[in-house]
């Protein structure tokens, strides 16, 4: 996806099923957001599922999004994307408890 001239910050929630907790899938996603021009955060459900919001740049939510699927390709048996509307009021992308 390439980003229009002036077009502000995108933000996404994916809810990603299989074996996700249990896997350090939130550190993980944590560690891999650093680096990363992203904000957003990560938690588990109750129902076993994980909760992804990230927001950014569209580049740097599709580099954050594709290098966290590839990190977790053997645990995530699906992953559930929808845009909602970019926030802009989070600094840094953190862990949810």
């Amino acid at each position: 996806m390439t980003e229009a001239a002036g077009r502000g910050p995108i933000r996404c929630r994916v809810l990603y099923s299989g074996r996700v907790q249990g896997v350090c899938f939130r550190a993980t996603a944590q560690e891999l957001s650093r680096g990363r021009a992203v904000v957003g955060f990560v938690q588990n459900l109750p129902d076993g599922r994980v909760e992804l919001e990230t927001e950014g740049a569209a580049g740097d939510v599709e580099d954050f999004l594709a290098a966290v699927a590839r990190h977790f390709e053997g645990c995530i048996a699906s992953a559930s994307r929808t845009a909602v509307p970019a926030r802009g009021d989070e600094a840094r992308f953190e862990i949810r408890y």
